[in-house]
């Protein structure tokens, strides 16, 4: 798998501010951001795998005539912390220079596809630009998310001051690569009513705990059961694309869960949890029995409580179903979308090419304003104008007006009334934990599951993640918190999978994530609650700028858009441990941030 290489040392983080290009747009808006699922290929044997073995995995190249070797530049043409795109003539490999030693691995993040050259390196692995996940340079293993697979590592040499690399084709062209994974060998797998781990929930949280059980050699039984009617897909996808059909938005095909042994039971629903027998009851009256439980319910999305609230074409987002829906009612009608948040301006932003009119309500003065704050908020807020949407600020909806049972008019509270066919709520979601309440299982006041640093509940042997969960965050000192955001689901159920298999993981990503709307991203990182201030850098009226979320002397988070790869570096200095204060971002100078200043 390439030359042994030693461990990196730590590195400062050495890199220009790259601004982007045009062709960066196209990053969330293909309806599908994933390669096909040929890339899958079925390998790891049917046993356990110690970790040495692991490593040395089947020889990524099977013959000589699949592979292709090549010059690619000089030894002097990289200082060390710096990272090139080379071409190999069947594909592009990014080229590293960390510690006076080369790597090179696959060019394009296996998430979106972004470009890895534009991201950021430090402490021996480089960091997505878009959406922040992270790849060890020595091994090409995903080590942060999002996403679900790894990048492939290419062999280098260097003779007479020339860097060479030696590559598979079929690496090259694939772009992304699965680990070796364990198959189920249990005899009983299919049909028993016992399972040795089952987990209630298939987004993000499950699929990467089931996935991480086998990439660490478990071979025993998992089920994984949701109430969705389709195979784990990419959620996120439903409200900035809305036509999206599932099987765009699968995370994996079909053959894979077949392949790895992961049991999918669809539109299952667990009624009840019983810790002292451990085994969980279904709607349909099934019963199985588990030894490891992993809870990763998600949640539900909240609904109208107002007059008239059983009126049809009023909808929330949680399924491709209704997410088709809304677009197929919507098209050159009238759209009312309730609620400013990420999902409430996802859904507005993509509708206003396809209906007739768009209108948002919203309670807070400007969208986005707890999270981003108001000048931020306000700026966006522009943004939508132009494209056409119509904002109602400090009001709520008081009725839904029907005509022979389906919506006409929104009535607002401040007695305005707006015409619309459809209606999309995005007011918040509250989790999906009802059917824990009798189970002995810990609740928080809002419903929440409280998990540790190694997401076990207060019952041994039963893990929670995802959206449903506070946790401990460690670089707030330990606050307890609830990230419902897709990157933190994945880093979770990692974790809660290490820790049933006794590994002592715990949790300590820095949560990222971002919003797409009219072909532009905004990036987020870090944890912003409570800030006190925000210091912006660059141009917001032009929409490209960074803002600094700051809580006494502390930056705590940071937003960007067209700044790449800002929000990736602030999140690597903030993974390292190290505090950013506020003196350091208010002056504009960014020199600390690329390891230049002090």
């Amino acid at each position: 798998m390439g030359g042994c290489f030693s461990k990196p040392k730590p590195v400062e983080l050495k890199i220009e501010v790259v601004l982007p290009e045009k062709e960066r747009g196209k990053e969330e808006l293909s309806a599908s951001g994933k390669g096909s699922p040929r890339a899958y290929q079925g390998n790891g044997t049917a046993r356990h795998f110690h970790s040495e073995e692991r490593l040395s995995a089947p020889h990524p190249y099977p013959g000589a005539q699949d592979c292709v070797e090549a010059a690619v530049c000089h030894v002097k043409d990289l200082e060390n912390g710096q990272m090139r795109e080379v071409e190999l003539g069947w594909g592009k490999v990014l080229l590293v220079k960390d510690n006076g030693e080369f790597h090179a691995l696959g060019h394009k993040c296996p998430h979106y596809g972004a470009p890895l050259v534009k991201g950021v390196l430090s402490r021996g692995r480089v960091r997505c630009p878009w959406h922040g996940a992270c790849f060890n340079i020595s091994t090409g293993d995903l080590e942060d998310f999002p996403g679900l697979d790894s990048l492939h590592k290419f062999q280098v040499k260097i003779e007479k001051e020339k860097v060479y690399v030696r590559a598979s084709k079929q690496a090259l062209q694939l772009q992304r690569r699965t680990k070796v994974m364990a198959k189920c060998i249990s005899p009983s797998a299919g049909h028993s009513g016992s399972t040795n781990v089952l987990i209630v929930g298939a987004g993000a949280a499950g699929l990467v705990c089931a996935e991480t059980l086998r990439q660490e050699g478990f071979s025993d039984r998992i089920v994984l059961c949701t109430l969705d009617r389709h195979l784990p897909y990419d959620r996120p996808k439903l409200s900035k694309s809305l036509d999206a059909q599932p099987e765009q938005l699968a995370l994996r095909p079909k053959e894979f869960f077949r392949a790895y042994g992961i049991e999918v039971l669809t539109e299952a629903q667990v009624v009840t949890v019983d810790v002292r027998n451990k085994k969980v009851v279904f709607k349909d009256g099934f019963k199985l029995e588990y030894s490891k439980l992993l809870l990763a319910p998600g949640s539900s999305p909240k609904t109208l409580s107002c007059k008239g609230k059983e009126v049809e074409n009023v909808f929330t987002i949680r399924t491709p179903e209704d997410a088709n829906r809304v677009v197929r009612l919507a098209r050159g009608r009238n759209t009312v979308v309730v609620g400013a948040g990420f999902l409430g301006m996802e859904v507005a932003a993509y509708l206003t090419e396809k209906a007739h009119s768009v209108s948002v309500v919203e309670l807070e003065e400007t969208p986005f304003r707890r999270f981003l704050g108001e000048r931020v908020g306000r700026a966006l807020m522009k943004m939508f104008e132009n494209n056409r949407v119509k904002f109602y600020m400090q009001t709520e909806v008081s009725e839904l007006r029907a005509q022979e049972g389906k919506l006409k008019e929104v009535v607002l509270k401040s007695s305005k009334v707006v015409r619309a066919d459809v209606c999309v709520v995005g007011i918040g979601a509250v989790p999906s934990t009802g059917f824990l309440r009798q189970s002995g299982i810990s609740l928080d006041s809002r419903g929440f599951i409280p998990v540790n640093k190694m997401m076990q509940t207060n019952v041994p042997g039963v893990f929670a993640a995802g959206d449903a969960v506070t946790f401990p965050l460690a670089w707030r000192n330990n606050r307890k918190v609830n990230i419902p955001h897709w990157q933190m689901a994945h880093a979770q159920g990692r974790v809660a999978a290490q820790n049933m298999l006794a590994q002592e993981a715990e949790i300590s990503t820095v949560p990222y994530l971002w919003t797409a709307m009219f072909g532009k991203s905004l990036r987020y990182a870090g944890y912003g609650e409570g800030f006190d201030d925000v210091i912006i850098q660059g141009d917001l009226e032009e929409l490209k700028f960074v803002a600094f979320y700051t809580k006494g002397d502390e930056v705590i988070a940071v937003a960007s858009m067209n700044y790449d790869p800002i929000v990736s570096k602030v999140a690597e200095v903030l993974a390292s441990g190290r505090a950013i204060r506020k003196r350091e971002v208010e002056t504009g100078d960014m020199s600390w941030l690329t390891g230049k200043g002090s």
